[in-house]
């Protein structure tokens, strides 16, 4: 229950909206804490704040009619300026990067910033009074509203500078692998129970021990975002069973769907199998949250697209690549989680659809490799790039993965490569590939 908390914690924080509309409610609040503060002091200004602050409801009025258009009218120009840079994201990285643009928590907090600033002054502006019992002029409110002002005309600065290098594609890359390496060494290795180093079971003896083999099913199709595994084994703890999961984060899910197996000695009630259901989190996207391939497959949409006829850019490509390797150097070093996991008193309870290093090997190079074919400079990096996770990696079946690669670029190379002297760069690298 706290993961699956903590889960919709940060889904909300993630929000394009939640940033903005909470510093919406602070600025109301500080705007009404501002009002009492005036009208509890009741300050005159004196010296060379009589030329800063307002002395009449008039000159403040007017100051805040100012501010608060001005604010209004920047805001909707970084709104189109926001847009016109998802665009180009879109159309020139990807549509599935616009995520990464819309996340970006400046970009929230410029927009935040002006939208707050306006509603401030339309607050300060309503306390202001005039008539022949009353007379209220709010000067520590109308100069936090100045303050307020200088402080956009700041952001303004920053945020333009910020768009225009967000949009370049090294940029890009760099914010997608700082991304992709913090969420790999986050989710390796991934705990859910204990693991314990035993004979490894086999499903179909397991099967064969327990009376009853019960299917879950999932209650809508959309992609598996999130698994909640201490919930699990929970569950499988407190009935005495074992849950074989059929998938894992990133999968998509049809509705109806095996989403896991239970086997049991005493029939689960179909409570267990909603509150079951309930540990597993679907929605309409993926979330890089515990999906290990999401920002993978980011970056390699951008070599894919860099790729395309029409855009014909192996620089980014190869930039994709370098930080791909790097990723993969990582990942040779990390245990690997094994799919079977034990409570506190050592009992097998869970059995888990995991990532392995073939896998993550496949979805970071496959499709990079099948869009470069034609492209000399991309192959000859992709070798290079095996080259180097060869030597990192630990043991003969990271090494027989990377060579299995390697002879997948070679043969596309040897189908493609026109020139005769491109062709043996390839093969003198292959040749020291396999000699390693």
């Amino acid at each position: 229950m706290l993961k699956k908390i903590q889960y919709l914690w940060e889904k909300l924080n993630g929000s394009f909206w939640f940033l903005p509309i909470l510093m919406l409610l602070i600025t109301m609040v500080a705007a009404t804490g501002f009002i009492y503060l005036d009208s509890q002091i009741q300050y005159s200004p004196t010296g060379i704040l009589k030329y800063l602050l307002p002395a009449s409801v008039d000159s403040a009025r007017s100051i805040l009619t100012i501010i608060a258009g001005s604010m209004i009218g920047v805001a909707g120009t970084v709104f189109s300026i926001t847009l016109v840079v998802l665009t180009l994201a879109s159309s020139q990285l990807g549509p599935r990067l616009v995520r990464n643009f819309m996340y970006d928590k400046l970009n929230q907090v410029v927009l935040g910033a002006y939208v707050s600033s306006f509603v401030y002054c339309l607050i300060i502006l309503s306390s202001l009074k005039e008539n022949e019992s009353f007379h209220f002029v709010p000067a520590i409110s109308v100069l936090a509203a100045l303050a307020s002002a200088i402080a956009g005309i700041i952001l303004l600065v920053i945020f333009i500078h910020h768009v225009s290098m967000s949009i370049q594609s090294d940029k890009v890359i760099s914010d997608i692998s700082k991304g992709m390496s913090k969420s790999i060494r986050k989710l390796f290795p991934e705990e859910i129970g204990h693991e314990e180093e035993k004979t490894v079971p086999v499903i179909d003896s397991l099967k064969q021990k327990h009376a009853f083999n019960q299917e879950v099913s999932c209650k809508k199709s959309g992609y598996l975002q999130s698994i909640d595994g201490e919930g699990l084994m929970s569950l499988a703890h407190d009935n005495d069973c074992i849950i074989i999961l059929h998938h894992r984060p990133g999968d998509y899910l049809v509705q109806d769907i095996v989403l896991c197996e239970i086997l049991c000695n005493e029939e689960c009630s179909k409570e267990v199998h909603k509150k079951m259901q309930d540990d597993f989190i679907i929605g309409k996207v993926r979330t890089p949250q515990q999906d290990a391939e999401f920002s993978i497959h980011q970056m390699v949409e951008v070599a894919s697209r860099a790729l395309s006829p029409g855009v014909n850019d192996p620089y980014t490509a190869n930039a994709c690549i370098d930080n791909l390797t790097s990723v993969m150097c990582y990942l040779t070093g990390v245990e690997f989680p094994t799919p079977h996991r034990y409570d506190s008193d050592n009992k097998l309870r869970v059995v888990a659809d995991n990532h392995t290093f073939a896998g993550m090997l496949n979805a970071a190079f496959n499709q990079i490799r099948q869009y470069a074919e034609g492209s000399p400079s991309v192959m000859i990096r992709l070798l290079e790039a095996m080259i180097t996770i060869n030597q990192f990696a630990r043991n003969s079946n990271q090494k027989k993965q990377v060579i299995q690669h390697a002879e997948m670029v070679m043969s596309a190379a040897e189908r493609t490569f026109h020139e005769p002297r491109d062709l043996e760069d390839m093969k003198e690298r292959f040749n020291s590939l396999k000699k390693s």
